[in-house]
This record gives structure tokens, sequence and C-alpha cells, in this order.
């Protein structure tokens, strides 16, 4: 929220300094991020300044420039050629000098010395555009040499101004802070309590209620529990017109667009204090009121000039005569309501709306204003009322001739009473850890007008303003006496509590996840961090992941992020995507995150959270070259071997055997072929691998193979947890290594033989690796021929050439058994 740093000031006298402001609010929980000067004109009219022309001759080589003397004030006289038809010896005129920087919406254009068909010009003399004080750009600005001081600043002459606008994130409970009036407040409270005395925050000057019926009549068709309170007034004769220059002034600092002086009124008064308001057009509103109720099945164009498409659960504010509907309540006003130059009299509104209900409104008609920004953390009915009067006095001031027809219309059936709040000294005193001097508790109970009814002893009873709906308890109390008092003056003892523990599963499964990112970040991988939300229209036509199963968002922000993801797939190929429109030839990633499962058996209306399944996930992409632009080495494009290996390695750094699990080939449709599957011997799937379809990595306009493997880390962590490590000598005896070359079916895996080999024997084998694989002539039809290295050791002695001729002998007999294969 922006806030103006001279409007500020106008409620809560202070001598500090922008930064100094945004360092007390920040210490007092309105965290304050940004400061930004703004000027009245943009650029301030820095390096402008006010010269009189001396002398102003035709130029030689053009019968349309002219060649002045300008004097400024300086030694000399500066020659400037201008092409303005008015410029005139004896005028005063604005100068931009050398180096002024003029400014032209986001774009500035810098003064310098140049040569105009042949004359030099160290300067230019200026328009209305071009400083940014009007919208004349027919001739430059000539004011009356009489009534100038030559030399004096242009931003003098023109009573430039500047304001500083402090950047303050509300957080969602301190509705009451957001407004200025609420923010000077809390800095009068905070003062009160460095100066040792009393600063007031001071609202200005509102109308007196004015008395009688009000002339408009109003129904008002809903339970208090929805509209709790609803005002409004009357105004006739009313001229709409543009602002006055204080009023744009002040909405322009707080990026406000100037609509009207009615409008402006109550865009000014919402930031003033915090409570929203509307003016209705009478002329629109028809003979019988206004109406506030649930709208019925319809569209309706809002002051934005988008169309809402309203249901019966939102709330309105309609004509009375046709049920027309004139606002969507706490959300924003429609457009056949708003007032325009033909309008005359108005009903000025300042109401209550339940937070929920138009928050839900807003959410579904995916409108944010500031209306539905403040209404949404729930204001109090208390307030209307000042905000109300407040916005008329200025309509009327700024309307001479208008006025105010009959009385207030009020609607408070139920009138909101204080939060009653007891408080304990002692219970504060040992809770903070701090004894706070009592007359700083009340001067700070006093300044956030939260009234002391009573005390006895070290109980206190209080009244807490219906406004601060974040202190209803005595802890809220205490908190806010702390907030205010500064955290930082609650001393540390310097004693230090540590807590050691063993590690958790938790713990120890939170170390895998950070081994393997920093395995992933060393192997040339880049880490993602997608949306957790995600697009229905994703999952059409998938079996792997079907629609049924997907976790539906009851209030969903958009269309295009209304279900939870079942698969990180989708977040790397739009990452890779966007990389890819970007020149970008590489894409190694990866990314944690969290899958969601619905099961699809259970109606919606009776799922609990049994209902739905949440799965760890790490996902791996690989895409674009591997290798390139290198002088010693040819360039080579990323593959699922590769893929593979790094899956591989991940299982090796958590001691995770090959032989620990089972791999083979599984169909998927969001791969194109066959997929790689790695599972435990019960059926569990550990992990998956393989080529992205066709038709996805279309869909995302990448041309070029993208590899994928989804592993499912909490199972992978199980399976971590129960590797043991075991510290022992390397092994004295050597390794034995023999090749065998087969003769096997096209259809037999790698992974298949070495299995049954490992089968064969499990003791003294180690390992086994493949080094050749041939297919085409002189090999029988169906058949192809891999070349296995057995790798053998005995840890205890040195193997006997009849010991690894009988392991041999029975692993050969073993996969021809098996897969019939035999030797080439």
């Amino acid at each position: 929220m922006n806030i103006s740093y001279d409007l500020l000031r106008s409620y809560v006298s202070t001598d500090l300094t922008p930064e100094e402001v945004a360092a007390a609010l920040t210490s007092i929980g309105l965290e304050t991020g940004s400061i930004e000067q703004v000027e009245s004109i943009p650029g301030g009219l820095k390096g402008l300044v006010i010269g009189k022309v001396l002398t102003c001759d035709v130029h030689e080589n053009s019968d349309h420039l002219h060649v002045t003397t300008v004097d400024i004030g300086a030694d000399a006289p500066l020659q400037i050629v201008c092409g303005a038809p008015n410029v005139a010896a004896g005028k005063g005129v604005v100068v931009a000098t050398l180096g002024t920087i003029l400014h032209s919406g986001d774009e500035t254009f810098t003064i310098k010395k140049s040569k105009i068909r042949g004359v030099e010009s160290f300067g230019m003399l200026c328009s209305e555009v071009e400083i940014g004080i009007g919208k004349d750009n027919s001739g430059i600005i000539l004011l009356d040499a009489n009534e100038i001081t030559v030399g004096m600043p242009a931003a003098e002459h023109f009573g430039v101004t500047s304001d500083y606008v402090l950047e303050v994130d509300i957080t969602p409970n301190r509705v009451d802070a957001t407004s200025h009036y609420g923010v000077a407040r809390d800095l009068a409270a905070y003062l009160s309590v460095q100066t040792k005395q009393a600063v007031q925050a001071t609202r200005p000057e509102i109308l007196a209620r004015p008395s009688g019926a009000c002339p408009v009549a109003v129904q008002v068709d809903v339970t208090k529990e929805l509209c709790p309170r609803f005002e409004g007034v009357v105004i006739r004769g009313v001229r709409v017109t543009e602002s006055p220059e204080w009023l744009r002034r002040r909405l322009e600092t707080l990026g406000l667009k100037p609509i009207n002086n009615v409008v402006d009124v109550t865009n000014f008064v919402l930031h003033e204090f915090g409570q929203p308001l509307h003016a209705y057009d009478l002329n629109k509103v028809g003979k019988d009121g206004l109406r506030v109720c649930l709208a019925s099945e319809g569209k309706v164009t809002l002051l934005d000039h988008s169309e809402a498409s309203l249901t019966g659960d939102d709330l309105i504010i309609a004509s009375a005569s046709d049920h027309t509907p004139l606002c969507v309540a706490g959300v924003m006003g429609a457009l056949n309501s708003g007032t325009t130059e033909a309008t005359t009299d108005i009903f000025l509104e300042s109401a209550n709306f339940n937070a929920s209900s138009v928050r839900k409104t807003a959410r579904r008609l995916g409108v944010s204003s500031d209306s539905s920004f403040r209404f949404e953390r729930g204001l109090d009915p208390n307030n209307t009322e000042w905000a109300l009067l407040r916005a008329s006095k200025l309509i009327l001031d700024l309307c001479p001739g208008s006025y105010v027809d009959g009385g207030v219309f009020d609607h408070y059936p139920t009138v909101a009473k204080p939060y009653e709040v007891e408080l304990s000294l002692d219970r504060m005193t040992r809770l903070l850890g701090l004894a706070i001097p009592v007359e700083d508790v009340k001067r700070i109970l006093n300044q956030l007008e939260i009234e002391i009814v009573k005390q006895e002893g070290d109980l206190w009873q209080l009244r807490v303003p219906r406004y601060r709906i974040d202190v209803t308890r005595e802890v809220d109390v205490i908190e806010d006496i702390l907030r205010i008092y500064g955290y930082n003056r609650v001393e540390l003892s310097g004693y230090i509590h540590a807590n050691l523990s063993a590690q958790s599963e938790v713990d120890r499964a939170y170390n895998r996840r950070l081994l393997l990112s920093e395995q992933l970040t060393g192997a040339g991988f880049n880490e993602l961090l997608n949306n957790s939300l995600s697009s229905e229209s994703y999952y059409e036509g998938l079996t792997s992941f079907p629609k049924e199963k997907l976790v539906q968002l009851l209030n969903p922000l958009s269309g295009e992020l209304n279900v939870l993801r079942q698969t990180l797939l989708f977040g790397g190929l739009s990452t890779i995507s966007r990389n890819l429109r970007r020149q970008q030839k590489s894409f190694y990633y990866y990314e944690w995150g969290n899958c969601y499962t619905a099961d699809s058996s259970i109606p919606a209306s009776t799922k609990t959270l049994a209902g739905y399944r949440e799965t760890e996930t790490l996902g791996l992409w690989l895409a674009g070259e591997h290798i390139q632009n290198s002088w010693a080495h040819p360039d080579e494009t990323a593959s699922p071997f590769e893929l593979k290996a790094h899956v591989l390695h991940l299982f090796d750094r958590l001691g995770i055997s090959p032989s620990s699990l089972k791999v083979a080939f599984s169909e998927e449709d969001i791969f194109a072929g066959k997929a790689l599957t790695w599972t435990t011997h019960d059926g569990k799937q550990i992990a998956i691998l393989g080529r992205v379809a066709q038709s996805l990595v279309e869909r995302w306009e990448i041309d070029l193979p993208v590899y994928f493997a989804s592993i499912d880390w909490t199972a992978l962590s199980r399976l971590a947890e129960r590797v043991k490590t075991v510290i022992s000598d390397l092994p004295k005896f050597p390794i034995v290594r023999r090749d065998l070359s087969l003769l096997i079916g096209k259809e037999v895996t790698f992974a298949e033989l070495a299995e049954v080999a490992r089968r064969a024997e499990k003791k003294l084998l180690k390992d086994v690796t493949l080094f050749d694989v041939y297919e085409g002539k002189n090999l029988p039809e169906g058949k192809k021929s891999y070349a296995l290295t057995f790798s053998l050791q005995d840890t205890e002695r040195t193997m006997s050439d009849k010991q690894i001729d009988a392991i041999m002998a029975k692993i050969q007999t073993s996969l021809k058994d098996t897969f019939g294969a035999e030797l080439r």
C-alpha cells in the first residue's frame, strides 16, 4: 500500500524524515519497503531556468527557424536556435540548459550542444508539453517579461512540489492500517513512547450530521450478517468537473488516476480513512430508490469496463424499480451507476459488507479493487458514518451551490460493540520477560484508542475498538503494547538454550535430499521451482494421469490454475519452452515437488483427507546439447542413456544397489515408445524414465527430444533408510574378469541377463558390464550378440582357475536355460 509522506504528516505532526518514518513504521510491524520521491512535475524541472529573449533573427538557412540570444542571468547570453512560430524578442521563456534531462512519460531526453543548419545552439526554449506542465504544444511558453526574474529556477517559478511515497506491506490482520489515518495513529503511538509526550493523530473536519429523513428509499433485503450497516446521503446541485490540482496531485502521488471531482473524493477518503464509498447518479437509480439484495443470474458491466457474470450468492445494490445491478457490493460499482458530467444529483453510499461474501465474489469474478482489498479483511461498521460525512463535506466544498437534501439513511440493526478484554500486568511481564512502565502502558493504550474501563490492582478491564479485528484476547493486547514499546527493547539474558537430539528419519531424508541436489548441481543441472497449481487441460486424454484423479480447487485463482498437479512433467516442459524461445540450447533441470491425486471412487461431497494422496517427487529433464562448441569434442546431444546414468548415480549415492531393484519396460502415454522402470521386488515403482511423447512436446512448441525421469522420493528415501553403512578394509586379493560373447533373442535385455547372472552367483560376482552389442548380417534371424564382462572377487583368498571356470560355467548354464543364450 502506498502512503504519502506529506499526507501522513497532515494527520500526525512529526519532523522525522521519510527514511526515519519508514524505520519507525517497520519497527512497529508496518514493514516499509521502498521510498520513492514523487514530484508534481516529472523531473522537478531540474536544469530549467527562466530567461528573456534579447534578440530574435530569422535563420539564414531556414524559413521557419529563428536564431535567438537569451539572457538567463549568466555571464553572457545563450545563442539558441528555435523553431517555434511564436518566439519573439522581449518575451520571457523557459530555457533548458545544456545537460538538462527532459521527461516524456517513461522516456528521457538530454539537452546537448548542437549545430542546426550550420548555426550552433546552446540550449532549448520549451513548450508546456516538453516540460510537463500542460498540453499546449503549438509553441513555446511565453511569459510576461515584467513579471519574471531572469535566472530563477523554473521549479521555483512554477511552484514545483515534491513528496515521498512509502510502500507499506500490510499483513491480512491489520485492516486498521489500510489508510493514512490508520498508519498515522500507529506512528503517533510510537512517537508518544519515544518522546514521552502526548502525540495525537488528528482527523480532519467533517460535515455535521444532517437531520431529517433521507428522500431516497433504500430496502435492505439481506441478513445483518451479510450487510451489517448501510448508510447514505443525497447531495443535489452537484457539478461534476475535473478535480482541483491539490486533489489530483494527492491521487497521482498514490498511483491513482483522477476521474472527476466526485469519484476522486470517494477514492481520496478511501485512502485517507480506509472506508470504501460509492456515488450513484440519482437519475440512474430509479424513482423507487435502491435495494440491497442477492443477485439473480446475469451479467453486469463494471466501472473498469469488464463484464461480470453474477450468481445468486453475490451481494449487490440494485435499482428497486427494475432490479438492475448498480454495484457489486464491496467489489466495484456498475458502469451504469457512475457519475458523469451530466450528473447533478448523487446518492453517496458508505456501507459495511460481510468479508467472506466480498472475498468469494471478488475471487470468482477475478476482480481486485481497493474496495475489495479492505472489505475482505473485515471493516468496522462504526466507521462508515465518519467517512460518509467527510466525503460529503469535500464534495460540498468542491461543488459550490450543492447541498445535502434531507438526512442520513442509516440501516444499522445491531450496533457492533467494542471487544471486552481483561489485561493482567503481571501476566504481561511474565510473558514478555520485560516490565514495561505502567505510564507507558497507559500512554500506548490511549494512543491506540483502547479504553481502560476499570483498574483493580493488577487487572485492567479494556474496551478495544471494533476496527482492531486482530486484538480480541489478552495476548493480542500484550503483543500490541510490545509492538509500540519496541521489540528491540527486550533484553537478551545472555543464556543460550541448546537442544541436542538424535536425527529423526525426516532429518535424514532431508539431508539425503540436499546430498542429491548437490550431486545434480555438480553434474550441470539447474534446479526448478514450479507452481503446484496446474491446468486441468494438460490432462485431457491421458490414461497415466487421468482427469478423474485430479484434485480440484474449490476457489481457483484462474481457469489456468484450477487443479493440483499429478506430475512434475508439465512444469518442466513449460520451463524448457520458455528458455528455448530465449535462445538457450542446453536443458538440464531437476525439481523437488509434491504431486497430488484424488481417489475417484469416493464422491467429492463425502471425501475426507483419506481420499487424497500427496507424493514427494524428484523430476529430471534432459534436452538439447550435451556438448556444444568444444574444440576438444564434437557436438553431442542429450540422450536417454545419459539420463539413465544420472538416475543410477543417484541410487548409487544413496547406497542402493541396482540388484535390489527390478528393471523392466512399460507403456505410458506420456512417453514415446517404451519407458524404463525401476521397482522394488514387491512391485512398488521407484522411478520411471523415457522420451516425452511427441504430442506433448509439440503442445509446448518444443522442436527437440525431451527425456524425463520421475522418482518417487518418499519410496526411494525409505529404501535408503534401510541401507547399512559398513566400513571394512580394502580387499587384498585381485578382481578377476571374464568375458562372454552371447547369441540371444532380440527381446532379451541386458538388465535381465545381469539379474540371472547375479542369481547364479550371489557371493563372488561383483559386477556385470556390457561392452559390445551387434545386430546385423551373419547372425540368425531374430538374434543379437551381447559381449559381457563378469567381475569376480573373493575377499579372503586368491581365486583359482578351477573355481573361476566353475562359476562361469554355472552362469553360462543359467543364461542358456533362461534365455537360450549360446556362445559365439
